[in-house]
């Protein structure tokens, strides 16, 4: 693990970006996207372009859009898969630790990282909690649920929305880019804790809610769509640190309103999203460990 530790994933990730960029001559195009899909079970009949010779260079076929009718947004539940992927786990919140997969956990608050000033958040006044799990929870009666849905690099790599809700403030960890491959996961124990990710908090009509990014080896580039100043695996962050911004202002006073299944951001080649959030104690996941899943199918409801 320490060796693992070791290797400059962040540089060979800038690199492995740069080689992404480089545009393909023409007649490469197809016989390299088609290794490709065939390598990784890429479906291309949802693909808002089918034509291989259409992108330009990897990334833009790493990011390539989807038909509209190819993922219809659920209207029955209130929380729906923000991307496609692989349920690693699910569940509430215990103890203040989250699984990353079955029997490895990492801590709350490291993940998060300290809470963000509740005068910047539109959360209601909850009375003071011990424990960084409570601080959370801003409604008596509540409970604080978690969800983390792995990408693989075959998958669709935008993600969206899970919920109606508004965005007041992004954090971002400039760590590590080792892989998340639930393999992986289940080997280095705080994985998700040592790699870079970005963190959205906000709030929901039940109370706290968070989406975060998970980075991880080739995929230094993050990006939210709303957030022009974000800038993910650049060398002038050094790891360890952390760089908050706030999205309520004089001028804007609500933060970000997002609606279920709106374009929120995406990742180059596949990574990891995490969610947690805060929901009444009736809440259920329509969910099985280890089960595929496709952006716009229920997670849960009330």
């Amino acid at each position: 693990v320490a060796l693992y530790k070791s290797v400059p994933t962040r540089l060979l990730s800038r690199a492995w970006g740069r080689l992404n960029q480089v545009e393909l001559p023409t007649w490469l195009r197809k016989p390299v996207y088609s290794l490709y899909i065939w390598t990784f079970g890429v479906n291309m009949e949802e693909a808002a372009v089918e034509d291989l010779h259409h992108y330009r260079n990897l990334s833009e076929f790493f990011r390539r859009k989807l038909k509209p009718q190819a993922r219809p947004v659920c209207c029955l539940h209130s929380v729906i898969s923000p991307s496609d992927g692989k349920i690693l786990n699910f569940g509430q919140v215990k103890n203040c630790e989250v699984e990353q997969v079955k029997g490895v956990t990492y801590s709350l608050e490291s993940f998060l990282g300290p809470r963000i000033c509740p005068e910047e958040l539109r959360f209601s006044q909850a009375p003071p909690r011990n424990s960084f799990q409570q601080q959370l929870v801003t409604k008596e009666g509540n409970e604080l649920y978690h969800c983390v849905i792995y990408l693989a690099p075959g998958d669709y790599h935008c993600f969206h929305s899970p919920t109606d809700w508004r965005v007041s403030h992004r954090r971002h960890f400039p760590g590590s880019l080792m892989s998340v491959n639930p393999g992986v996961a289940r080997w280095i124990k705080e994985l998700f804790c040592h790699n870079e990710r970005v963190v959205l908090t906000g709030d929901w009509k039940h109370g706290f809610f968070s989406l975060t990014a998970v980075g991880a080896t080739n995929v230094g580039s993050i990006r939210i769509y709303f957030d022009q100043d974000l800038h993910t695996n650049s060398p002038r962050y050094s790891k360890g640190s952390y760089n908050d911004f706030s999205f309520i202002s004089n001028n804007n006073k609500e933060g970000i309103p997002m609606r279920k299944g709106e374009h929120l951001g995406e990742f180059n080649l596949g990574s990891t999203i995490v969610l947690i959030f805060e929901a009444p104690k009736d809440f259920k996941f329509h969910l099985k460990p280890g089960q595929k899943i496709r952006f716009g199918e229920a997670l849960g409801s009330l």
